[in-house]
C-alpha cells in the first residue's frame, strides 16, 4: 500500500472506533507506556498534544500523569511555524499557554523554547508504522525536519492504537522510529 492509502485507510479505523473503545484503547496504551519506558534518566520529553476529535491517542493521560510521577521530567510541547514550515518547541508551563491552531491542535502561543539538543525523549503522531520503524504521519513532513536535528541519542517513540504493518514505503527524509507503543505490545526496531 501507499503512505496516502496507509494514511486514509488508518484515518478511518480511528474514525469507528467507539467512546468506550477509544477510552479503553488509551488507558491501556498509557499502562503499556508506564509498564515499559524508563523515565528515571529522561530530563526533557518532548509529546504531541492530542486532537481527541480525531482520535488520536490521548497523550493527555501520560503528560498528567508523568506531572504527577515524575516532577523531573521537563515536558515540551511542539507548535507549528507555517512561515519556516518548522515545528518550534517549547516547555509546557500549563494550559494557559495554549490555544488551538487552524487544523484544532492545542499549541503554545508563548514560553520558553526548548532546544533540540535537550530533548530525550520524544512521543511521535502517526497513522501507521511498520516492522523496521517506517511510519506513517499526516504527510507534511514536520516531525522528520524536527527528528533530524534532534541529538542522536534522542529517543523516538511512536505511539499507536495498531499493529505494525509488514512494510511502508520510505525515503531518506523519513526517520525512523526506535520504538512504537501499542495498547498490547511494545516494538523495538534495530537500526
Amino acid at each position: 500500500m501507499t503512505k496516502s492509502e496507509l494514511r486514509k485507510l488508518y484515518l478511518q479505523k480511528r474514525k469507528v472506533l467507539s467512546e468506550a473503545e477509544y477510552l479503553a484503547l488509551n488507558h491501556r496504551l498509557t499502562e503499556v507506556f508506564f509498564s515499559s519506558v524508563d523515565l528515571s534518566f529522561i530530563n526533557v520529553l518532548h509529546t504531541f498534544l492530542p486532537v481527541v476529535e480525531k482520535r488520536e491517542p490521548d497523550t493527555w493521560l501520560i503528560i498528567d500523569r508523568i506531572r504527577r510521577e515524575f516532577p523531573h521530567v521537563r515536558l515540551s510541547i511542539p507548535r507549528v511555524n507555517t512561515e519556516t514550515d518548522q515545528l518550534e518547541n517549547f516547555y509546557f508551563e500549563g494550559l494557559h499557554q495554549l490555544k488551538k491552531n487552524n487544523w484544532g491542535i492545542l499549541e503554545p502561543t508563548q514560553g520558553i523554547p526548548t532546544p533540540p539538543e535537550k530533548i530525550d525523549m520524544v512521543l511521535i503522531p502517526l497513522l501507521a508504522f511498520d516492522n523496521q520503524g517506517n511510519r506513517v504521519g499526516y504527510g507534511k513532513g514536520y516531525y522528520d525536519r524536527f527528528l533530524g536535528s534532534c541529538p542522536q541519542k534522542t529517543k523516538k517513540i511512536g505511539i499507536s492504537f495498531f499493529s505494525s504493518e509488514e512494510e511502508i514505503p520510505s525515503t531518506n527524509s523519513d526517520e525512523q522510529l526506535d520504538h512504537c507503543i501499542t495498547p498490547t505490545e511494545v516494538y523495538i526496531f534495530h537500526k
